[in-house]
C-alpha cells in the first residue's frame, strides 16, 4: 500500500469522480484508476461504487476513508515538523480582519513573508462574530476582531481600547448637549455597525442591562459611512471616541450610566492545534 494510492482514493471520494480527481492530483486519469484498483486488491474489497454518474464510496470505502485521511495528515504533519526544526517553515496561514482597524496589514504580512517566503498567506474580511467562529473552527489562524465579551479559548493581543460615544453633526440640536445617559438612547434613532460586530454587541449588551433594546435606524459596514449618516442629521452614531475627534463635522456626546468601551485585538486559538506556520505567525503577533 502506497501513500499516493490513499491520496488518489481520498481525491476520488471528495471529487465524486476519477476525472476531476486526476485533474486535482495533476496526473492522468488512467493512472488514478489503476492505483485505486491496486488499493482495492490489497484490501480485498471494492472501495468505490462506480455504477452511478457520481462515484461514491462503498460501505468498505466509507470505513477506510477517515483512516486514509488521518494517514495523509500524519505524513503532512511529520513533514511540517521536520521543516520547522530545520528552520524552513512551510504551509499556510489564514488571516481574518474586521473592516476598520488600526493595523497596517500589508506591512505585517510583507514582513512575515520576508521571514517565511515558503508560507502561503490568505486574507479574508468579515464581522467579528464570523471571525470568532472561524477561529474556533480552525478556518482561520489569527484575526483582528472587536471584543465585546470574554472569549474563552482565544488568546488576545489588544490593539486599542477606548470609549464609545454618540456622534452627531454640528447642525443637530443635540450637538450642544451635556453628557447623555445611556437610558436616554431608548427612543433615539441610532446609527450602528451590523449585528455580529463588536461595537454592536457592546451597545446591545449595555442597553439590555439598562432594560431596553436600542432602536437602530441605520446600519452600515464601516465607521466612515456611520459618520457620514450622522453628519447628515439622520441619528446618533455609536463610534469610537478617537474616530469622532478626527471628523470635524461631528461632535461626540459622552454616554454615562454604563461603561461602553470598544476593544480591537489580534486573536488566535489559545490551546488548539496550530501548524508550524501558524505558530510562527502568532508568535510574531504576540511579540508586537
Amino acid at each position: 500500500m502506497e501513500l499516493r494510492q490513499l491520496a488518489y482514493f481520498v481525491a476520488v471520494v471528495e471529487e465524486a469522480g476519477f476525472t476531476r480527481a486526476a485533474e486535482r492530483m495533476h496526473v492522468a486519469q488512467p493512472g488514478v484508476s489503476a492505483q485505486i484498483r491496486q488499493l482495492e486488491k490489497e484490501f480485498g474489497h471494492q472501495l468505490l461504487d462506480r455504477s452511478g454518474r457520481a462515484v461514491r464510496p462503498t460501505e468498505m470505502g466509507t470505513a477506510v476513508l477517515p483512516y486514509a485521511k488521518a494517514a495523509l495528515k500524519a505524513v503532512d504533519d511529520a513533514r511540517l515538523a521536520v521543516d520547522e526544526l530545520a528552520g524552513l517553515v512551510r504551509g499556510h496561514v489564514a488571516i481574518g480582519m474586521v473592516t476598520s482597524h488600526p493595523v497596517d496589514i500589508p506591512a505585517l504580512l510583507a514582513a512575515f513573508h520576508d521571514d517565511y517566503p515558503a508560507v502561503e498567506i490568505t486574507l479574508a474580511e468579515a464581522n467579528s462574530g464570523k471571525l470568532v467562529d472561524d477561529l474556533h473552527g480552525g478556518r482561520l489562524d489569527a484575526a483582528i476582531i472587536g471584543v465585546a465579551t470574554d472569549l474563552p479559548g482565544l488568546a488576545l493581543h489588544v490593539l486599542s481600547d477606548e470609549a464609545l460615544v454618540a456622534a452627531v453633526g454640528h447642525g443637530d440640536p443635540r450637538a450642544t448637549a451635556t453628557p447623555m445617559a445611556l437610558t436616554d438612547l431608548r427612543d433615539q434613532p441610532l446609527i450602528c455597525l451590523p449585528s455580529g460586530t463588536g461595537i454592536r454587541a457592546i451597545l446591545e449588551n449595555a442597553c439590555a442591562t439598562a432594560g431596553f433594546r436600542p432602536r437602530v435606524a441605520f446600519e452600515a459596514g464601516t465607521p466612515q459611512v456611520l459618520a457620514d449618516l450622522a453628519a447628515r442629521g439622520l441619528g446618533l452614531a455609536i463610534l469610537p471616541e478617537s474616530f469622532v475627534h478626527n471628523r470635524p463635522d461631528l461632535r461626540p456626546i459622552t454616554l454615562t450610566g454604563a461603561e461602553l468601551r470598544g476593544r480591537l485585538a489580534w486573536a488566535w486559538r489559545a490551546n488548539g492545534p496550530l501548524s508550524p506556520a501558524a505558530r510562527a505567525f502568532t508568535a510574531q503577533l504576540a511579540g508586537q
